[in-house]
């Protein structure tokens, strides 16, 4: 058996061939040459390196090697306190020019270990432990051919486990600009900053590429490798300011203590219960309230004020239960009663983990004592600002971007202007801070900004005769889809028919299957393809047009959807699945994670047949597996053997049923809209019901 450094695991040898992991396990099936396992586990297998590189180089696939290739060798299965030392000696290289960087790589053994021996003060401790100078040596052709910040790029792969352990995740570039954005407009000079939960410095790199030349950069994280990561990324981004990033817990161990700043910004663990609650009750950095267990977040919130000078201001990242949980009311209304809360802005979805739900920006001032500010918050909503690409942009999701950063800042620069706040009705407000300390002291913005629209009297009653004349529309139209047939009876027992599985149909050549992946974020789509729309499972739930986008989501193999596919989610829900046979608006769109695509010979199998058979329930219910989310496994799905023109008669009545469920949704949701609208209306007092006269 090769051993461990020898080995490579199905991602190692996606990175070394350029390809997706994917496309790697197709190459398991499909070839029965590919190299067996000699390692790992049934779940997660191991190769040899040399067999799969031979098997690599035979089919042209072994690219050249380059310096990245050698360094993420050498450290597979090194000792944790090797890649730290890796660490401390990049964070070293950063700090020369690039000639002396291109010399280290030629040093001899003792030199390379006297230039690591004087990088460890500068570190922390970081490293303090043995290392090869192979590693070293590794590490320093990899910083002359790419740069120090690809060395971090192999070492991440290495530490990737402890990464969301404590709900720590990078910062997105979009979300950082509009931190930077919030913490240096719209006030005084900013000459310092802080972030006490730095990660690889992403976030603190934005803001401090807006400071003047000299400024103060302070980072703290409690990872060895990130900090040195961040380091190394501040000294590209602003070579001229004064950076200090240490290593260690900053509740727990803060590296800061007497340190005040013009700027805080923050994206905090969230949900870590073992913040430090049994031994720091009697923090002086409490000065809000004792933040309970259950409000890690209020911490951070009070450890960025603990360190802002008098006026200075802090931006953080936050889960929204933070701005609504009753265990957090106290230290809320303390915040609004001296004046230290300035604003909660209401993100949108999908912008930064976890993806699912819209995360808040809070911003924080410390008070000053002769000027303690306004008695007023900004309260704002832009949770239902657009985050996918514009299907009419050239710059997709930077054209979104742009948007929600220009939306955001000029909103907040209204705000802090001298003049007074105008309202931006269902965006946002300036709520006096008074008016928010009642039993909930609940911030979160949807609660406060007016969403309904202020609509006019004629424009209501317009707006009510258009809905109800669509809503009729639908209704004729759901009525004539109820004319299904003429069906006849199967006589005294039902129809049963030979079929044959999906699998079986596929290696007939009668259909080809495929089924929409994620790929790793590091993938990008083809050029070609990364402009086109993406159809999700939620898209076939929901009976909508394709609404993915292949930049936001990139997919494994993408694969173009043609008119006449056959499209079904792959998780079984309690009605089944979603089906839909691709029409000429699917066609051209690429193909979503967690959709099955059946592609029939059109000379074999009708669509639409193909289509009702394979989502009837009990069709389904032989075909799923699992228990707390059941998937759907496409091969064992079966279809009658059924010639030609039965098939076709099949298909123009599943068609229909299609066709009747379509409308039914239709009406349904125009009654919704049109119900929604008239109590909106005459709730607002735009208009009136039957029998009440203006006095």
């Amino acid at each position: 058996m090769a051993s461990q450094s020898e080995q490579l695991t199905a991602a190692e040898i996606s990175r070394l061939a350029g390809v997706t992991r994917a496309t790697v396990s197709n190459w398991r099936r499909r070839h029965p040459d590919f190299p067996q396992p000699s390692g790992g586990t049934e779940a997660s297998p191991s190769y040899d390196r040399r067999q799969v590189e031979a098997w690599l180089d035979a089919r042209g696939r072994l690219p050249a090697r380059s310096a990245r290739d050698d360094l993420r060798a050498l450290l597979h299965g090194t000792a944790s306190h090797e890649v730290e030392a890796v660490a401390a000696f990049t964070a070293r290289l950063a700090g020369l020019d690039a000639g002396k960087r291109a010399e280290a790589a030629t040093l001899d053994d003792d030199e390379l270990i006297a230039m690591h021996t004087e990088a460890l003060p500068a570190t922390g401790g970081a490293g303090r432990a043995g290392v090869s100078t192979a590693l070293l040596r590794s590490a320093a052709k990899v910083a002359r051919d790419e740069g120090p910040l690809a060395v971090f790029d192999v070492l991440d792969e290495q530490t990737e486990a402890p990464v969301g352990i404590r709900g720590t995740h990078p910062t997105p570039e979009v979300l950082a600009d509009v931190m930077a954005g919030l913490a240096t407009s719209a006030g005084p000079r900013v000459r310092s900053v802080l972030d006490p939960a730095c990660g690889g410095g992403r976030l603190l790199a934005a803001v401090a590429a807006a400071l003047p030349p000299g400024a103060s950069v302070h980072g703290q994280e409690y990872r060895p490798v990130t900090a040195a990561q961040a380091k190394t990324r501040l000294a590209e981004v602003a070579p001229k300011a004064s950076v200090d990033v240490r290593t260690g817990d900053s509740l727990r161990d803060d590296a800061f203590p007497d340190l005040r700043v013009d700027a805080v910004v923050c994206n905090p663990p969230y949900g870590d219960r073992d913040w430090g609650y049994d031994t720091l009750a009697l923090d002086t950095r409490w000065a809000y309230g004792v933040p309970p267990r259950s409000e890690p977040e209020l911490a951070w919130v009070q450890h960025a004020l603990a360190h802002l000078a008098e006026g200075g201001r802090a931006v953080l990242l936050l889960p929204p239960a933070t701005a609504s949980r009753p265990s957090g009311r106290r230290i809320r209304a303390e915040l609004l009663r001296q004046g230290a809360l300035c604003g909660v802005i209401a993100l949108p979805p999908g912008l930064a983990v976890p993806h699912h739900i819209g995360l808040h920006l809070w911003i924080l001032r410390r008070p000053e004592a002769a000027s303690p500010g306004r008695d007023l918050v900004l309260l704002m909503d832009a949770s239902e600002e657009p985050t996918a690409a514009d299907e009419t942009s050239d710059h997709g999701r930077t054209s979104d971007a742009g948007r929600l950063h220009k939306t955001i800042l000029s909103t907040w620069e209204a705000f802090t202007a001298p003049a007074e706040f105008t309202e931006i009705p269902g965006t946002a407000r300036a709520v006096p801070a008074i008016d928010l300390m009642d039993d909930l002291v609940d911030l979160s913005p949807a609660r406060h900004v007016r969403t309904a629209p202020v609509m006019t009297p004629d424009a209501a009653l317009r707006d009510v005769a258009e809905v109800a004349e669509r809503l009729k529309a639908n209704v004729a139209a759901l009525t004539g889809a109820t004319g299904i047939g003429p069906l006849a009876s199967a006589g005294a027992a039902s129809r049963t028919w030979r079929s044959a599985t999906v699998a079986d149909l596929a290696r007939g050549g009668a259909l080809a299957v495929h089924r929409g992946m994620r790929a790793s974020s590091a993938d990008t789509p083809p050029a070609d393809l990364a402009d086109r729309p993406v159809l999700r499972a939620r898209d076939l739930l929901g009976g909508t047009r394709a609404g993915g986008n292949a930049r936001e989501t990139p997919l494994a193999d993408p694969f173009v959807i043609e008119a006449g596919d056959v499209l079904i989610t792959q998780v079984v829900g309690p009605r089944g699945v979603a089906t839909r046979v691709a029409g000429d608006d699917e066609a051209g769109c690429l193909l979503g994670n967690g959709v099955f695509l059946l592609r029939p010979d059109p000379a074999r199998l009708d669509p639409w047949f193909l289509a009702g058979f394979v989502s009837a329930p009990d069709n389904v219910n032989q075909a799923t597996t699992g228990s707390s989310t059941p998937q759907l496994v496409a091969s064992r799905l079966r279809v009658p053997l059924l010639p030609p023109d039965e098939q076709t008669a099949y298909g123009q009545a599943f068609r229909q049923v299609h066709d009747l469920r379509t409308s039914a949704q239709d009406a349904a949701t125009c009654a919704d809209e049109l119900a929604d609208l008239v109590a909106t209306a005459l709730s607002g007092g735009a208009l009136l019901p039957p029998g009440v006269e203006l006095s």
